[in-house]
C-alpha cells in the first residue's frame, strides 16, 4: 500500500465529489480518526478507521488499500470497509423524512391546502 492523503483518499473512494470538498472537510474538523480532527496531508495506512461527517450522515470507514486513482463505484469495498450502523442511516432518513415535499411545477399550495397541511402536522405533532 502505497502512501497518499487521507483528502485524495476521500476523494478516491468518493466519500466527496471533489478533492477540494475533501480538503475542506478536513480542514473544518468534519474527519476524525480516534476523536480528533486529521489534517488534509496526513497519510492514510491500511486498517485505520475514519468518523466522517457528510451532511448530517456521521460515516465510519476501515481503510482496506489505497486506489492509484478515483475508482469507479462498483470498486470502491475493495479499498474501504463501511462500519457505519444502520441506525445512522435510519436516523438520517427519519430527519430527511420530516421535510414537506412538494413536486417541482405544482407551485404553491391553495388556502385549502395549506388548511390540510396543517391538521396534518398538528395530527402526528410535528410542530
Amino acid at each position: 500500500m502505497e502512501n497518499i492523503r487521507i483528502d485524495k483518499w476521500l476523494w478516491s473512494v468518493r466519500l466527496f465529489k471533489t478533492r477540494s470538498m475533501a480538503t475542506d472537510a478536513c480542514n473544518a474538523g468534519k474527519v476524525k480518526m480516534n476523536g480528533t480532527n486529521v489534517k488534509p496531508s496526513k497519510a492514510v495506512k491500511k486498517d485505520e478507521i475514519y468518523v466522517v461527517h457528510i451532511g448530517q450522515l456521521e460515516k465510519t470507514v476501515q481503510v482496506v488499500d489505497s486506489p492509484k486513482s478515483r475508482v469507479g463505484a462498483p470498486l470502491v469495498p475493495q479499498y474501504m470497509t463501511d462500519l457505519t450502523p444502520p441506525e445512522e442511516y435510519e436516523r438520517v432518513k427519519m430527519l430527511n423524512m420530516r421535510f414537506e415535499h412538494r413536486d417541482r411545477g405544482e407551485g404553491r399550495p391553495t388556502k385549502r391546502d395549506r388548511r390540510q397541511i396543517e391538521y396534518i402536522k398538528n395530527l402526528y405533532g410535528e410542530e
